[in-house]
């Protein structure tokens, strides 16, 4: 059964670092390419595309508010996909999935399979 779990999720202040982890179980991460979204307070109906890592690997996309400050990356070995979040923002703060899906998009409905959540809280 394919399963996918965050973690690293917590409070941090602003200008802070956190690395969400997603596991994957029931399949080999160069089946999916994998995505990570973010939900925040109050569009609890919007899941925002922040990143997502090709099936090889070799191709990532990020949304254009996080470059140069999130990156994505993955162990293949270990069967997990890291976001390394720097310089965080309070507008940063939201509950964040992980999603496996055939290609890199920021469309939610082309991920047919997600994991819980973890949530991330940006404040002093």
């Amino acid at each position: 059964q394919l399963q996918l779990r965050e973690s690293g999720g917590g409070l941090v202040q602003p200008g802070g670092s956190l690395r969400l982890s997603c596991a994957a179980s029931g399949f080999t991460l160069d089946r999916y390419a994998i995505g990570w979204f973010r939900r925040a307070p109050g569009k609890e109906r919007e899941r925002e595309g922040v990143s997502c890592i090709s099936r090889s690997g070799g191709s990532t996309i990020y949304q254009d508010s996080v470059k140069g400050r999130f990156t994505i990356t993955k162990d293949n070995a270990k069967g997990t996909v890291y976001l390394q979040m720097n310089s965080l923002k309070p507008e940063d703060t939201a509950v964040y999935y992980c999603a496996a899906g055939w290609d890199c998009t920021f469309r939610a409905s082309d991920y047919p399979h997600w994991g819980q959540g973890t949530q991330v809280t940006v404040s002093s």
